[in-house]
């Protein structure tokens, strides 16, 4: 016998269920902690009955586990899709992939929040560090490309781009944490100036890309 077929009405409000609730553990984490945060708090904050959330997720764990994998690939779009849009130079698309970091999309104060949530289990929780580790795999490689085109096309001496690479993504971290421990007295486009910063002086013949 033949199985029934979703429709793809029904795969479309499944989509947005589980969004709405993936959103809704966002917002939860984001004010609570990982521990803290039910599937009755997710489900009060989605608007929708907890069995909902049973049905999609089946347990906390797999909430939380699919909620840290959205915003992984939510991080990765974006940085893709702002080098797509940058022009075609080493320089340009640096500094693109770096401001990336602080768009609203991945660097809300919410968002911030959860992200350092899950790293602060990640040591006890091998899939919260796989994730996580994850996050940065692709955008390292591309990071160290760029880098190491902009070095030759410069006739930058004395760099080693490896090391550099891995200050840079220490750095775009660190940012976030003050972005999320400021209380607004340091945001988004200061973290985004202090990079542009860091950049002009690593790379001074390409200062105009960093402005």
């Amino acid at each position: 016998m033949a199985l029934a077929k979703t429709s793809p009405v029904r795969r479309a409000a499944k989509n947005v269920r589980r969004r709405q609730l993936i959103d809704a553990a966002i917002q939860s984490i984001a004010k609570r902690g990982l521990s803290d945060t039910t599937l009755s708090h997710v489900s009060k904050a989605a608007g929708l009955s907890q069995g909902i959330v049973n049905l999609h997720f089946t347990s906390k764990e797999n909430l939380l586990n699919e909620t840290l994998k959205f915003l992984r690939l939510e991080y990765e779009q974006n940085w893709r899709a702002a080098l797509e849009k940058a022009d075609d130079t080493p320089a340009n698309k640096l500094a693109a992939l770096l401001r990336s970091d602080y768009q609203a999309t991945v660097a809300d104060d919410k968002k911030l929040a959860v992200w350092f949530a899950f790293w602060g289990e990640a040591k006890s929780r091998p899939v919260y560090k796989k994730i996580s580790q994850e996050r940065v795999t692709d955008y390292t490689e591309t990071l160290e490309n760029l880098l190491n085109d902009l070095m030759n096309e410069g006739y930058y001496q004395d760099i080693d781009i490896s090391l550099l690479t891995k200050s840079i993504v220490a750095m775009a971290d660190g940012l976030w944490l003050n972005i999320l421990i400021s209380n607004q007295e340091f945001n988004r486009q200061d973290a985004e100036k202090v990079m542009m910063q860091y950049l002009k002086q690593i790379f001074p013949h390409h200062k105009n890309a960093f402005l």
